[in-house]
């Protein structure tokens, strides 16, 4: 995956968050709507998040230490990782408190000063241009993706993507339009009818979804953590890669791990014939190891065993 590609939509969406934020929260001063603080917060937790992406492919280009003999290819699921927290917690959870505590104004009856105000207008427009500046924000994503998709659908996109950043922005560019058109309906509603519930309802949508996306990315983000093998195609470009030329009559046992977006671990066992000569078993080692990094680039550290396949002792 392109990690230019990764930047350039992390940082689209990251001026539109910005931007959108400071409107959506001078529209909440103005007229109240718990709906605009909720879309508010959003854009924050989403700024946030961003930058935390960009922090963490930055650190994760660190060349191995002698600590880190493998480098910190992974530290780019750990940042992914507290995006998803930063997400439930500020954003969606925050939400869902403001929509209680909205809903507990209203059975007081201190609604009213939603209506009486000048501004009343205000977040509908400011709501409407974000939804633009969002939606270009989501097609730069979806551009990027799509030069790395392949024939997958979206949903096997973001379920098996290696490099977590295009996905978490999809992600979040898709919830961050779905949230303000939630918003545009509350206040919308509340607006026409001159009823303050349909505020708290387009708030509550709002934390619902923000802790849906955030659950979806804790899920994906943790089986990256874990430690997930190589693509389907990736390990089949290996396999045959190890038994081309005709040196290795076949594989004993095949082993991959991503150790980063970009990095892959291979190791595994192969059956040579039986020689007494170590050059020949070398040369093989290194052919092998030759027609790995051709097939796929991606393959940094690999580790050959040879052995010789015995036939099944009988009984």
């Amino acid at each position: 995956m392109s990690t230019e590609g990764s930047a350039k939509a992390i940082i689209a969406a990251l001026l539109a968050n910005l931007g959108i934020a400071v409107t959506k929260f001078i529209a909440f001063l103005l007229t109240g709507f718990s709906s605009m603080l909720a879309e508010s917060i959003h854009s924050v937790a989403d700024s946030s998040n961003q930058a935390l992406l960009l922090v963490g492919g930055k650190r994760a280009r660190r060349a191995p230490t002698e600590q880190h003999q493998f480098g910190y290819g992974r530290e780019r699921y750990i940042y992914a990782f507290i995006v998803s927290i930063v997400l439930f917690s500020v954003g969606g959870l925050f939400a869902l408190y403001e929509a209680y505590h909205k809903y507990h104004e209203l059975q007081g009856g201190h609604g009213d000063d939603l209506f009486a105000s000048k501004w009343r207008l205000v977040p509908v427009v400011v709501l409407v241009a974000a939804i633009v500046m969002e939606s270009f924000s989501f097609r730069t994503a979806i551009v990027e993706s799509n030069k790395v998709r392949g024939g997958a659908t979206w949903t096997q996109f973001i379920r098996r993507a290696k490099a977590p950043e295009l996905p978490v922005v999809l992600l979040e560019d898709l919830a961050a339009l779905l949230g303000l058109v939630f918003a545009l309906f509350g206040v919308g509603l509340s607006l026409i009818t001159e009823n303050g519930y349909w505020d708290v309802a387009g708030t509550v949508a709002i934390g619902l979804l923000l802790v849906a996306v955030a659950v979806i990315l804790a899920i994906e983000t943790k089986s990256l953590l874990l430690g997930e093998s190589a693509g389907t195609e990736d390990r089949k470009a290996i396999e045959a890669a190890i038994t081309e030329g005709g040196s290795v009559n076949d594989i004993i046992s095949l082993r991959t791990l991503h150790l980063g977006p970009e990095e892959i671990l291979v190791a595994c066992k192969i059956s040579v014939e039986p020689t007494d000569v170590v050059k020949d078993v070398t040369d093989t080692i290194d052919a092998v190891e030759e027609q790995i990094r051709a097939a796929v680039p991606e393959a940094r550290y690999i580790f050959i065993e040879p052995d010789i396949r015995r036939a099944a002792s009988k009984t």
